[in-house]
């Protein structure tokens, strides 16, 4: 039993892996750009813009302290204004919200078109977009509540459209006969409940959503307080107390700056206004320290939820220290090219190269994996500022998961060009969603479709190329290179048929054997085979010691002590090992030449040197180096070696008699404990047991007699005896 591991140890170990989860994070936060529109360039007054840049929707430029202290030196002897407070306009407001929610709900059911038509009657012009987002029940009541709520919030008390810069820091709210003195910074104006409503969306996470809001807040707005200049200029020496923050508000479409335009300071404050908006939607980056970290810290809880489904549920995986790097130089394959795409083509998502990390990741280790990466990858690729109002992170989820579905099996070539046709209808598929939602022209759809195609040409082509490279720094023996091995021409194969052609008749049959048995219980048919065919390349080095491979002229083992011929039988593993390592026989079939005897006993010489009276005979002598089987291919193989090996010297073979012998030889292995060490269970091996008596009983199966005057040859036929003098 071995000692336990420090805690430094540990430490160690956990740290080798997780620092991948680091880097990765480090290299997404370099790699792409702050925001979709980067505007750090621009936010210093002097430069010359290099780009034209345009207000992507409404939003309020605030006054800076300094504005806003010199504007209130600069009323503080101003009257206070009197407002009137119309009731009727905040009826006005009410009923037009119940009015366009009413129409749009009847009209939700029969689809946009029905919305747009029933939206125009209440004096409301709404997209196809925005329509579209209307159909939604649960949307509709949502921007009800909240323009109701907003409404009541800011209507109620009083909200004028504008405050003049007289109006002191009060002003008075005549209600009928009743006057109140109201802090000036207490009334709502338009550009604040601007500013409210987009502190109150119900739906920040859609830009289509935010633009209906904002759209019905605009248009059924009316003004509850009205100015009453006579009686203002009777209370010049009253005076309003507070300034509005908000300076002014910037219509979405608005110039901001142009190509070639030097920036100036109104320039750049409605530049900043622009950049703190972006940041506070999440299309963009904050430059401050806080906001660094905060999207670093992002980027590695998303990563992170791979690396612990990895530790709890892929542990063959993460305790290999060369597939975790494989994997993670996969991610960073994908960021790089996520970043490259969000550099020059950031709405065409579907040109990022996911799909070739989820055909790789499926080929080295399976789909369950490919899937789960791929998807992590969508996400941490998506939530990128620069992809914020882009459909990519739908993109990248699309190919990434039809990518890793697409090579699930991969032994020809003709699989790859399956594969490429399903990445296609993947993107097709998701483009097509896309674009009826969002009212895409046809041919944007076609073009989107055939980009993800090209792309899922590009990564097959690339998971061809470079996989035989990934497998070797990963460790990883895949189908293709099993196929590559189970060619007959390879040169320890071609050696095994010529210079021991019993042992490599009887490799053969014990494939077929353990192949459909491996298939039967879900295991590695493919691996099965192969491993088989290796598993007696030892005996190259003294065929004619083994029975399979002597003439009729006698055995040499007959003028041998037990002893010995028992360590010859034995060095046929050690052999075995040597030659796999120079032909560079990968370890997954190596493993099939030492575990398919495990530490079973040569029980043949053991027998034979206790009757002979051999001196110091040791049971221990007599056994297999092993180790035992440790995988189900492994320990399949072990049960079809004995049982294809016990089963030639049988006679008069029987279903029965065949299902017998396989029976004991099955329990003979567990009663030994040869398949300890093995993940099998009892069931599988019920089921290797039927599928062995399905197989064999296949083979031996009887033949009819067909006479000897046709050519045939008959139960009593003798070869002919040689003339006399010939």
């Amino acid at each position: 039993m071995g000692a336990k591991p420090t805690r430094g140890a540990v430490a160690r170990y956990h740290l080798a892996r997780w620092v991948w989860v680091v880097g990765l994070a480090a290299l997404a936060q370099v790699a792409f750009p702050s925001g979709v529109t980067d505007l750090a360039p621009l936010l210093t007054i002097g430069v010359r813009a290099d780009r034209e840049v345009v207000a992507p929707f409404d939003f309020v430029v605030s006054k800076s302290d300094e504005e806003l202290r010199r504007e209130a030196d600069a009323v503080s002897a101003s009257a206070r204004p009197i407002y009137e407070f119309r009731a009727a306009a905040y009826d006005s407001v009410k009923a037009g919200t119940r009015a366009f929610f009413a129409a749009t709900d009847s009209a939700a059911r029969r689809g946009g078109d029905s919305v747009i038509l029933a939206a125009q009657r209440t004096g409301i012009t709404l997209s196809g977009a925005e329509a579209d987002y209307l159909t939604k029940a649960g949307r509709r009541r949502a921007l009800e509540r909240a323009l109701t709520a907003l409404f009541e919030r800011t209507l109620a008390p009083g909200t004028a459209m504008t405050l003049e810069p007289d109006s002191g820091p009060e002003l008075v709210v005549r209600r009928g006969a009743a006057e109140t003195p109201v802090p000036r910074g207490q009334v709502f104006t338009f550009s604040g409940v601007l500013q409210s409503a987009q502190a109150t969306h119900p739906d920040p996470g859609s830009t289509t959503g935010d633009a209906v809001f904002l759209k019905l807040v605009r248009r059924l707005f009316r003004p509850t307080l009205v100015r009453n200049d006579l009686e203002t200029a009777r209370r010049k020496s009253e005076l309003a107390a507070g300034v509005e923050r908000s300076k002014y508000a910037v219509r979405q479409g608005d110039v901001l700056v142009t190509a070639g335009q030097i920036v100036t300071g109104p320039t750049e404050e409605r530049l900043s206004a622009l950049h703190a908006e972006l940041v506070r939607r999440g299309a963009a980056t904050s430059s401050t320290v806080g906001g660094k970290i905060g999207t670093l810290l992002r980027n590695l809880l998303i990563l992170s939820v791979f690396w612990v489904l990895m530790l709890f549920y892929r542990r063959e995986t993460y305790a290999r220290v060369r597939q975790v790097g494989t994997v993670s130089g996969f991610f960073v394959c994908t960021i790089i090219a996520a970043a490259a795409v969000a550099r020059t083509a950031p709405a065409h998502g579907e040109l990022i190269l996911l799909p070739f990390t989820a055909m790789m990741l499926t080929v080295l280790f399976n789909g369950r994996v490919s899937m789960i990466a791929a998807m992590i990858l969508a996400v941490l690729i998506g939530t990128q500022p620069v992809f914020q109002d882009s459909p990519v992170l739908f993109l990248c989820f699309t190919g990434g998961v039809t990518a890793a579905l697409s090579v699930k099996t991969l032994r020809r070539r003709t699989h790859l060009y399956l594969a490429v046709l399903l990445v296609g209808l993947g993107y097709l598929v998701g483009t097509l969603a896309l674009g009826l939602a969002s009212d895409w022209p046809l041919r944007e759809i076609g073009t989107r479709a055939l980009f993800g195609t090209a792309n899922g040409l590009v990564s097959a082509s690339l998971t061809i190329l470079l996989l035989p490279m990934a497998e070797r720094v990963a460790g990883i023996t895949t189908d293709l290179t099993l196929l590559e091995l189970s060619d007959p021409s390879r040169p320890l194969l071609r050696r095994l048929s010529l210079e021991a052609p019993g042992t490599y008749a009887h490799s053969v049959a014990m494939a077929n054997l353990v192949e459909a048995a491996c298939n039967r219980i879900g295991a590695n048919g493919l691996l099965g085979r192969v491993g088989c065919y290796y598993h007696d390349i030892g005996k190259l080095a003294s065929p004619q010691y083994f029975v399979e491979n002597q003439s009729l002229g006698g055995n040499p083992h007959d003028r041998l002590p037990a002893a010995q011929s028992a360590e010859i039988i034995r060095l046929h593993v050690t052999e075995g090992l040597r030659l796999a390592r120079e032909a560079g026989i990968p370890e997954i079939v190596t493993a099939f030449i030492p575990e398919h005897h495990g530490t079973s006993e040569i029980a043949y010489f053991y027998d034979r040197a206790k009757k002979q009276g051999e001196p110091g005979v040791r049971r221990e002598d007599f056994r297999y180096p092993g180790p035992r089987p440790r995988s189900v291919e492994t320990a399949i193989a072990m049960l079809a070696d004995s049982v294809e090996a016990s089963l030639r010297v049988l006679e008069g073979l029987t279903p029965a008699k065949l299902e017998a012998a396989i029976d004991q030889i099955v329990k003979g292995r567990l009663t030994a404990g040869e398949l300890d060490e093995a993940p099998l269970t009892l069931q599988q091996l019920d089921q290797v047991r039927a599928e062995f008596v399905r197989v064999l009983t296949g083979m031996h199966h009887g033949r009819i007699e067909y006479p000897e005057a046709s050519g045939g040859i008959t139960k009593a036929w003798q070869p002919a005896r040689p003339a006399a003098g010939t």
